[in-house]
Parts: C-alpha cells; structure tokens; sequence
C-alpha cells in the first residue's frame, strides 16, 4: 500500500474514534446574542469528567448591568429540579466568569440569568454534560499516597495488637502472654484490614469499569454507502444511505439512542456534511431522507470522485445534538454518465469544488499553508460565488489565528459592479458555516448566534418553561410519524415560514451583504471554512483557508 493512504487510513480511525457530540474535536460551547437589552458573547467549557464544572465565561458587548448568575437545567428534570443558581464574578469591565457544577450526564442547558441598569433577561445556552475522558493520577501523587496508605496500615495494626493485649491481660501477666495476645491482635486486625482493602479495590475497580463502560461518552458508528440509484426515471444517479449501527444498544445503556425521536434543526432532520481528502477542495451540505427509524438516504449531487470524510448533525426530543461520523468512497464521475443532469434530494441542497489546500513540494502528503490567509487555494482575502459575486472575509485580525482566542469570523458579498449584494436567510439564518481541520479532527457547524443547535435552545427553554418535574415518556412510532408529517408539510411552505418561531433564528447584523461567526478555534493547524449564504434563491459557497497557531 502507498505510504500516504496508509497515513490517511489510519487517520481516518482517528477521526472516527474522537468523541463526536454536537460537533468533532471542539468541545465548547459559544454563544453571541442580543438579550433584551444586552448584547452578549459567551463561552461556557464543559467539563470532560462528570461531575465536573463548566467555566462560564460572558463578555458584555451592549448594555448595563449588574449581575450574572448561572445554573445547570436538566432536561429531564426542568425547572423544578435544578438547583440555586451561582453568581458569576466581574473579572473586568465588560467580562464575567465562574464555574457552574455539572452533577449528571445528559442533555443540560445553562441558564444566566442577568440584571443590571438596561432590566432583566435571560439566556438558555444548550450544553452536553457527558464525560469524554479518564483521570490518571500522576506517578509522584500515587507513590506519596501508597507511602502514606502503608504507614497508616502499620499504625492501625500496631493500634489493634496494643488495644488487643492492653485489653484481656490483667496486670502482672507475664510479658510472654501479653506479647502473643498482641502478635495474635496484628495478625487478626491485619488480615481484616488487608479484606477490607481487597474489596475496596474490587469495588473501586467495578465503579471504573462501570464508568469507562457506561458513562463515557461512546459515538453511535454510522454505516455509509454510495451506490447507483435504481429507481425508476434515475438510471445513472448515485444514492447515499446511512445507517445508525445500533450493535451493541441491548446491553450497554451509554450507546443506546432512540432514533425515532429525532427533531427537525432549520427545518430539516438530518444536515450531512461531505468533503474530499486529502485536497478538502470537493464539498457537499446535504439533507437526507429518512425512510424507517434507522436508514437515511440521499441523492449525491456531481462530486468529483475520491475519498470523503462525512459529518452528519442530529437533534434528539430532549435537546442533546451529536455528529455521527463516517467516510464514503464516491466513484470518478465518469462512471455515472448520467450524474450530471440528475437534481440533489433537497431543494436546499449545495455543493462546491474548489482549488486543493496548498502543498509544499518538498513536503509530500502533508497539507500547508504560508502564514497568509489564502481563499481556495490563492493568495487574497476573497473568493468568487457561482453567481459571479464576490465573497470578502473582512477585518481579519492577523494573517496567523490564536488557538482559543474568541474570534468574529466577518464575511461581506459584493455583487460583479462591486455594490452591496442582499442576502437572503438560508435555513432560517443570515448564513451558515463549516469548519474542518485538514486532518478532519476538528469539525463544526456554524450559525451566526454560535456553536449550538437552534432546535437544542428551543427545547430546552421550553422545558425551562414548562414546570412538569419529569417528561413523559413518548411512544416513538408515533413521535417519529408526527415529525415525518410535519418536515413533509414544511417542504411546501416558503423558507421564512419553515423556520418561524424558533428561538434565535433572527440575527440582524445590520449590514445585509454581511454574516459572521463566533468562533475560538481549539488548537494549532490548517483550517478550511465554508461560508454559505443565499441570494436570488441561490445557495452560494465561499471557501477561505487559515492557520492557527498555538
């Protein structure tokens, strides 16, 4: 096998085994909004071990206030049972911070609850409280603790051999009887204590299988497969299907998922992400099908052939958002003769082939980038959209970003006389984004308010709304039934009309050719965004390239 797909084959498992909730590789969770009166950027880190806490971190961009207190709400428990929320201390002028215990797995949102000068408001940012990593001690900590649990062993059995002897033997006992009733009191305490820390490690040591079992965070695997569509009117046209793999889901709680109660997010159920690799230079937003609990389908549009790695987003009735991810290899174009002509599954379907990642000669097989910001492979700050518009990423910080650093990504669209192009909402919003390391590690799905499912707020501030202590529970036949009407009721509906009444999914930027993202991207590499807009009923696709530096 050539070395360089060796090297990507076995960093496709990588990809595959990271842990995979609302998004890959970037855990938190960002949040940028207009509360009431407030205009507000948060960030909340959850923790990787549950219990655990999340660092909550706001900066006020508008508005006067005084305080912001925070609590964790389950979804299953609401309202009622959450605790007391915990204030959140100033840090500087316009940054609060604090730490908000997060005592349960599950689906989890945290509520800030703000007062000050401008009223009162509060903001519900959907959080995944699940544990996605081990704790080991360090070497130094284990020896100084064995050093300390043996010299406590010693002490007590010394104290139960004196107590022993001191106890049964009456004075002017000979000292021989006295120091056999003390041998006789160490060696019975010694083997009890040595019991009772036999079953203390057995116990301890069930409660970490337990936990490496259950309670750590495991992704649902996802079987892909592209192949010829055999329908009638289709000769020629390429089908993807997914399958959740649900082996395992009888004995192992953690992995079981209940793919019924799935939930519509921007009107659609499913939102499947498609880039080719090693180049990221072929793109595919898609929005399957479902057609029983476990099978979604959709037809490919004209991808170049190759090797693609595969993200697909999905909301569940309680509000917990996660990414099943796979890879798929789509055959060359030239052996689907009738591909080109053939129409994608979705009307808001797009795709987008663009120049590769940049490759430095001598580095063969390793993607790179110079330290300037490049769009679709060339040097400059913008791209060409299929319409023949101009995509702008404006006010870029630094040609080289920091890992971690709170950033707006600010992206205008110029029509071909250069004027201001209106946008118009795409799913809902002034725009959506992608964003992929080159190694597929890191993935996230952008929305203008953040990092967070719409449909995961809306949930979970109706269950914040609703002072019922614990959800019934649905059948799911007819939950998935219901929902599969309703998306089949939306296709007919205007765009506008499909995504009416969820919470956040207006976000006016007060420019209309602009949309922008909050983002911190989480550590060192090269970067691919798509920036994805709609104008003139055309989904239009950027793609800019970074680097990041930790």
């Amino acid at each position: 096998m050539n070395p360089f797909r060796l090297v990507l084959s076995l960093l496709f498992l990588v990809v595959l085994s990271l842990p995979t909730q609302a998004h890959v590789g970037s855990a938190g969770v960002i949040v940028q909004k207009q509360a009431g009166k407030y205009q507000l950027l948060i960030s909340v880190q959850p923790p990787d071990v549950v219990p655990g806490t999340a660092q909550v971190t706001v900066f006020v961009e508008k508005g006067r206030l005084s305080s912001i207190q925070g609590r964790p709400v389950y979804f299953f428990e609401g309202d009622e049972g959450a605790p007391e929320a915990d204030p959140l201390t100033a840090v500087e002028g316009n940054r609060y911070q604090g730490s908000v215990w997060l005592m349960e797995s599950g689906s989890t949102s945290i509520q800030l609850q703000i007062d000050g000068p401008d009223g009162k408001a509060d903001v519900v940012v959907p959080v995944l409280a699940t544990s996605t990593a081990t704790r080991e001690m360090p070497a130094g900590t284990g020896a100084g603790l064995a050093v300390m649990g043996l010299l406590l062993f010693v002490m007590l059995v010394t104290i139960l051999g004196a107590s022993n002897a001191d106890g049964v033997t009456a004075p002017g006992t000979l000292a021989r009887s006295f120091r056999r009733r003390r041998l006789v009191g160490m060696g019975v305490g010694g083997v009890l204590l040595i019991l009772v820390l036999t079953g203390g490690r057995m116990w301890w040591q069930s409660w970490a299988d337990e936990y490496r079992t259950y309670q750590l965070y495991k992704p649902v695997p996802l079987i892909s497969t592209v192949k010829p569509d055999n329908s009638p009117g289709r000769a020629g046209q390429v089908l993807l299907t997914m399958q959740p793999d649900t082996t395992g889901f009888h004995n192992n709680w953690n992995r079981r998922r209940d793919f019924n109660l799935l939930v519509p997010d921007h009107g659609k159920l499913l939102h499947t992400f498609l880039v080719r690799v090693p180049g990221l230079d072929a793109f595919a937003h898609l929005h399957p099908t479902r057609r029983d609990s476990l099978h979604f389908e959709a037809r490919l549009p004209n991808l170049p052939g190759g090797r693609y790695l595969l993200y697909t987003d999905i909301v569940y009735r309680s509000g917990y958002a996660e990414t099943m991810t796979d890879t798929v290899d789509i055959p060359a174009p030239n052996v689907m003769a009738a591909q080109a002509a053939q129409r994608t599954s979705d009307a808001d379907d797009s795709f987008i082939v663009a120049e590769p990642m940049g490759v430095k000669q001598e580095a063969v097989g390793k993607l790179h980038l110079d330290a300037d910001m490049v769009a679709c492979g060339k040097p400059g700050a913008s791209t060409k959209l299929a319409d023949g518009s101009t995509m702008i990423w404006t006010d870029k910080p630094a040609s080289v970003l920091d890992a971690g650093q709170l950033y707006t990504l600010k992206f205008a669209v110029a029509d071909a006389t250069g004027k201001a192009a209106t946008l118009e909402p795409y799913l809902g919003m002034a725009g959506h984004a992608a964003i992929l390391r080159s190694d597929g590690t890191v993935y996230i799905h952008l929305h203008p308010v953040g990092t967070y499912s719409m449909a995961s707020e809306q949930l979970l501030a109706d269950r914040i709304a609703d002072t019922t202590r614990h959800v019934t529970q649905l059948n799911g036949a007819r939950f998935r039934d219901s929902i599969d009407t309703y998306l089949s009721q939306l296709k007919g509906q205007p765009a506008l009309a499909q995504n009416a009444g969820m919470t956040g999914m207006v976000h006016p930027d007060g420019i209309n050719n602009m949309v922008t993202f909050p983002y911190a991207f989480p550590r060192a590499g090269h970067y691919r965004i798509w920036v994805q807009v709609k104008r003139n009923g055309q989904v239009l696709t950027g793609a800019f390239d970074t680097q990041v530096r930790d």
